[in-house]
């Protein structure tokens, strides 16, 4: 149902709840006061029908229709148009959401256009006729209270994304590979959180630009520059976790090149290691194959071969293989192959 509530208010006072929306403005016209009318992804005629009742700037009116804008305040004449972005968290999935509200505010009327299940305009509403003193204020008051409750539903968006953040740090060092991934995905909510809060300031120095001009209560400036202090440090956050993702990020890359030079030098000691052996069974092999050729040439069976008829052939020819080997042995000695 694209009408979720329309109500007029006198005095702080609801005094007539229509049923449509052509009721809602005879209503109007006919005892004063101020409309409020709440309404869920409204059709074109029902947009239109509004936009013609209120003489909503076309532009505004096209943004609304159109959806996905950012959040910004835009003033038209003695009536505003605002774009807000509120926010989620989703335990289940550890994500944020954001959702998109749109208000306009004028001298009589305030009409609130949601495309998402937050922020609870309900509770808004609820909030504000409890409160008639304040109600009485106008549109101006709905305004506070609808950016009051989207400020306060970032709370739980602030400590979501506090808690990924922790779990992350914890991640860095337990070699996880599936926290690069999460650190990119956590960084790009953070950008989102920033593009939805960071404009709020700008809405709040240009609001509070217009409390002379437009008359703005006392009190009500009191309660929109408390809402502005909260802004402020919410936004402080999000900067102070967009920093803690980049040292992360910076963090991360160290240590996977931490652990790539180790590895390097693990195979470089492996290498090292395999190298030596191979000079050393080379060594060996060299050592041993000097008599294994004399002996091998004596052991062919030749009537003439040096030193057969001598009786120190035999021994001449174990000395040349020892001298041989020995020398090789000093050689590699030397060269540190042993």
């Amino acid at each position: 149902m694209p009408v979720i509530d329309n109500a007029i208010y006198r005095d702080g006072v609801r005094v007539a709840t229509p049923a449509t929306l052509e009721e809602t403005f005879e209503t109007l016209d006919a005892h004063g006061g101020f409309a409020w009318i709440g309404l869920y992804r409204p059709s074109d005629a029902e947009l239109d029908a509004v936009a013609a009742e209120f003489g909503l700037h076309p532009l505004a009116v096209e943004d609304a229709r159109k959806g996905h804008q950012r959040a910004k305040l835009e003033r038209y004449g003695d009536s505003l148009f605002v774009v807000l972005r509120p926010g989620r968290y989703v335990d289940r999935t550890e994500t944020v959401e954001f959702g998109e509200v749109h208000l306009f505010v004028g001298a009589n009327f305030a009409v609130g256009i949601r495309r998402a299940e937050t922020p609870d305009v309900a509770k808004v509403r609820r909030r504000l006729e409890e409160d008639p003193e304040l109600l009485a204020q106008g549109p101006e008051a709905v305004l506070y209270a609808v950016l009051d409750e989207v400020v306060d539903e970032y709370a739980p968006v602030v400590a979501g994304l506090e808690n990924d953040i922790d779990e992350i740090e914890d991640q860095l060092f337990s070699g996880d590979p599936a926290v690069t991934r999460r650190i990119y995905d956590l960084a790009s909510e953070v950008m989102e959180f920033q593009r939805a809060t960071r404009p709020l300031l700008d809405m709040f120095g240009a609001l509070e630009r217009g409390f002379d001009k437009y008359g703005v209560d006392v009190e009500l400036q009191r309660y929109l520059r408390d809402v502005k202090d909260h802004v402020i440090r919410i936004v402080e956050r999000g900067e102070g976790f967009r920093q803690l993702l980049q040292n992360a990020l910076s963090v991360h890359a160290t240590l996977v090149t931490q652990r790539q030079n180790e590895e390097m030098q693990r195979l470089s000691e492996a290498s090292v290691a395999s190298s030596e052996q191979a000079k050393k069974i080379s060594s060996w092999a060299a050592i041993i194959f000097a008599p294994t050729l004399i002996a091998g040439i004596y052991g062919m069976n030749f009537a003439f071969m040096p030193e057969l008829d001598e009786p120190w052939g035999y021994p001449f020819a174990l000395s040349l293989m020892a001298v041989f080997a020995l020398v090789l042995y000093l050689v590699f000695k030397q060269r540190k192959w042993l």
